[in-house]
């Protein structure tokens, strides 16, 4: 049966005005699963609207704090079915329910991943219970988390959760904490460094890192990270320091040292 259409609201975050189509490519939530040319055909199909007026020109002016509606109507597709797929469940209540997604599992389904995915899993484990705000193809996402990464995913099984879980997001009231494994030293003749912000290079070899990225005063093994982030210009799927992206802050801190030679830990 064909989808029902479902409201999506974005709220800009662009300040100064920006494009239409560029502010709604970088401020659309990632869970929506909106590729840049699938918003251009919203803007150009007269989806997007702001208080009521339809904005079809993709070089509209929209400002910091506004909220646009768009009108989105899914592909019509066979309905989602539940799979048996085991699920690290951690914690579940009648609200909610905290699985610890694997590495390789697909979030929801999506182009070239119709079946196998966290969300097959849910249906089959919740049933109905799930929030319908995140549309038919994902049942009670609320964020989600990379196919290759493993880590902490939480669903909502009531739309009152899934309010109040979008808006702790929102506003970064939720912290995330990754666990990363890093091959490797940096190396001053490493092109990739090249021309990244607060990072100079001494006659020595020694790689200088300041401004956005250092090192704790006191403790040689932890630093932060604030700059912002946006879309790679070129990598659509990774994300790197822009100016004027998203405001960033992360804390990271060694847990552990690997002989490169044997991989043991360094004492």
């Amino acid at each position: 049966m064909p989808a029902a259409p479902r409201i999506l609201q974005v709220r800009i975050q662009s300040d100064p005005p920006a494009r239409l189509d560029k502010a709604l490519a970088r401020d659309v939530p990632a869970e929506a699963a909106l590729s840049r040319s699938r918003i251009a055909r919203l803007i150009a199909e007269g989806a997007v609207r702001r208080d009521g007026a339809v904005l079809d020109d993709p070089r509209a002016r929209v400002a910091e704090g506004e909220v646009l509606d768009l009108t989105v109507i899914d592909d019509a597709e066979p309905d989602l079915m539940g799979e048996a797929i085991p699920l690290a469940v951690v914690y579940e209540d009648a609200d909610l329910i905290v699985i610890d997604k694997p590495a390789g599992m697909v979030v929801h389904p999506a182009s070239g991943a119709r079946t196998g995915t966290l969300v097959n899993a849910l249906i089959a484990h919740c049933g109905d219970s799930l929030s319908g705000i995140g549309g038919e193809r994902r049942p009670g996402i609320v964020h989600r988390i990379d196919k290759d990464t493993s880590g902490l995913l939480v669903a909502a099984k009531t739309d009152r959760a899934h309010h109040g879980l979008a808006r702790q997001f929102e506003a970064h009231d939720v912290e995330r904490h990754y666990r990363a494994l890093v091959h490797g030293l940096p190396d001053a003749g490493d092109p990739r460094l090249a021309g990244l912000a607060g990072v100079g290079f001494e006659p020595s070899g020694v790689i200088r890192i300041a401004s956005q990225i250092g090192r704790h005063p006191t403790d040689r093994q932890r630093g932060t990270i604030d700059a912002p982030i946006d879309r790679h210009p070129y990598a659509r799927e990774k994300m790197a320091v822009r100016e004027g992206g998203r405001d960033a802050v992360t804390h990271w801190e060694v847990r552990e040292v690997f002989n490169g030679r044997d991989g043991k830990p360094v004492a």
